[in-house]
């Protein structure tokens, strides 16, 4: 691969917080080396507001988020993509069209934080404990050489990021 900005797109069912939370993060930790993108295979119309808060809270600038459906991604005009990660248990069974280019992809599945039950106070931690297990997934796949890795292995570090329990990474 060579010296470029790579386009990378986070994919899971509603595109309401995990896959949210995947481009905010990616935006912020990876400088100028990719494009952060994501959305779902069934999106909900709204971003979650307990995701939002804890994405306000680490200084995210939201205006720019918005739920979006995984078809944005694959029509002509869509970015070529290098990277595609499901970040929900569902979206890796669920039907996403065929990327053209064949990228690299992994399955980063995590609990879904919307599914979290209690007060408001327990659902919060549950939304905070994905953003961190997220953020440092991305951290460990930012730190890549990507410019210097072949197809091969840089498939093979990407799953073994999606592998790793992100509390050990």
């Amino acid at each position: 691969m060579t010296d470029r900005k790579y386009n990378v797109l986070f994919i899971c069912v509603g595109n309401s917080a995990r896959s949210i939370f995947a481009e905010a993060i990616l935006r912020e930790v990876a400088g100028d080396r990719f494009v952060a993108h994501s959305a779902g295979t069934r999106p909900y119309s709204e971003l979650n507001p307990f995701a939002l808060e804890v994405l306000r809270h680490k200084g995210h600038d939201v205006s720019v988020l918005r739920a979006k459906n995984v078809s944005e991604f694959s029509g002509a005009d869509a970015p070529h993509l290098d990277f595609v990660f499901t970040v929900c248990n569902q979206s890796a069974n669920e039907e996403c069209p065929a990327w053209k280019g064949q990228p690299v992809s992994g399955h980063w599945g995590m609990p879904d934080p919307v599914k979290a039950q209690g007060t408001d106070a327990e659902k919060a931690l549950a939304f905070q404990q994905a953003y961190g297990a997220l953020r440092r997934r991305i951290e460990a796949f930012v730190a890549l050489p990507v410019a210097s890795l072949d197809r091969i292995a840089l498939q093979s570090a990407v799953d073994e990021i999606g592998r790793t329990n992100p509390e050990d990474i």
